[in-house]
């Protein structure tokens, strides 16, 4: 009765009802006003924080160990204490995929350094050259078999350089040993790279075909704004492959990075339009168990939510193991099973989940698993496709 004598005369500023507690009963805004000192407004956020990371340490432990729990829950009106679904979902959605793209970033450079082609000269088997003519037929030999820079773009001129006159100074030097004239310093320079007409020829011939497949898109079943934006994709396309293939060193690592990067932006929209079309699943082969389709999208949300965190949690495992083997490598071998458990408990937590959530006999539940993750896969994979190409003309 004292709460209620507290707000008499009051209305409400956006819909003059008259207040009977802090918040409208009509319109359901608050009693209390926005401009605040600054100190309230950092006192509201810590307590929000820390409310959201209450929920936090409520919601994450039964959704990576308990299948269907948080599922359960929320259908019986118990969903205060955890975060919401779509939430849950999207923010480890994109923490599991940015995650991913600096793990993918660091595979790279790391594959990059690791396969990055060397040229190595020889030059034992000119020691073992016994006449002037034998030493020139071994150094014209060894350079012809020098690479070339335009086979995959990894290996720059000056290196071919570096190497061939290196080469030479060898076989020289057998020259000398033998008492033969060792060659000229005119000889010493860069071979001709061999073949370079023909290369030049073939990227011709690819920038041509590449160039037919860029034209405007023309599909008479298309609106003309669909056709313009399926032209420019390849357009893109056609730039980053060229840049990728052909460019210069910045040029490849900007086209590598650009798409990349296409592929990363690219996964989470991927994921949130796949996920209403696996709650449209659930709700096809659990249709006579007369459920709303919104239960079937929380099931759905539920299900990608734990996926995403079982995704985060391999990749950053995955980079811990990175980070210790050179200083601990005797913890790869229990990272490496961890991540293998966590990997298996990915289908057996989607059919235990399936099981409680639907309350079906063990047969019709493991059948309609199969199934549905049979559909979901070639989904998946055509979606990803996608995803792919439109990284590629990013």
């Amino acid at each position: 009765m004292k709460q209620l004598t507290s707000y008499q005369g009051l209305h409400c500023a956006n819909c003059g009802a008259a207040m009977q507690g802090e918040f409208c009963h009509e319109c359901g805004q608050s009693i209390h006003s926005v401009l605040k000192p600054v100190h309230h407004m950092v006192e509201e956020t810590v307590e929000t924080v820390l409310h959201i990371d209450g929920r936090i340490v409520q919601t994450l432990p039964p959704l990576l160990l308990k299948p269907g729990f948080l599922t359960l829950e929320y259908f019986a009106g118990r969903r205060v204490p955890y975060i919401a679904p779509f939430r849950l979902m999207f923010v480890l959605c994109l923490l599991s995929f940015f995650v991913c793209h600096l793990a993918f970033d660091r595979f790279a450079e790391h594959v990059a350094h690791a396969t990055h082609p060397t040229v190595k000269v020889d030059g034992k088997q000119f020691a073992d050259a016994d006449s002037p003519r034998e030493v020139r037929h071994l150094l014209q030999r060894q350079l012809d078999t020098l690479p070339h820079i335009d086979s995959y773009g990894l290996l720059s001129s000056e290196q071919l350089d570096m190497s061939a006159r290196d080469m030479r100074e060898k076989a020289n030097q057998r020259l000398i040993e033998l008492g033969a004239a060792p060659m000229s310093a005119a000889s010493l320079a860069a071979p001709a790279i061999p073949a370079a007409a023909g290369s030049q020829r073939r990227d011709d011939a690819l920038d041509k075909a590449l160039r037919q497949k860029s034209h405007a898109v023309h599909l008479a079943w298309l609106p003309d704004v669909v056709n313009a934006r399926l032209t420019a994709l390849g357009q893109r396309l056609h730039k980053n492959m060229r840049d990728f293939k052909d460019g210069d060193p910045d040029a490849r690592a900007a086209a590598k990075q650009r798409m990349i990067n296409g592929l990363f932006g690219a996964l989470p929209m991927t994921m949130f339009i796949l996920i209403p079309v696996f709650a449209g699943l659930l709700k096809l082969f659990y249709v006579f168990r007369r459920r709303l389709y919104m239960e079937h999208l929380i099931v759905a949300l539920h299900s990608h939510a734990f996926m995403f965190l079982v995704l985060l949690l391999v990749t950053l495992i995955g980079l811990l193991s990175t980070w210790l083997r050179p200083h601990a490598a005797w913890t790869l071998s229990p990272l490496g099973w961890l991540q293998t458990l966590l990997m298996l408990w990915v289908p057996a937590y989607l059919l235990f989940m399936q099981k409680r959530v639907y309350h079906q006999g063990w047969a019709m539940t493991v059948l309609k698993f199969w199934f549905i993750g049979w559909c979901y896969f070639w989904l998946l994979t055509f979606a990803l496709t996608i995803a792919a190409a439109l990284g590629m003309a990013h």
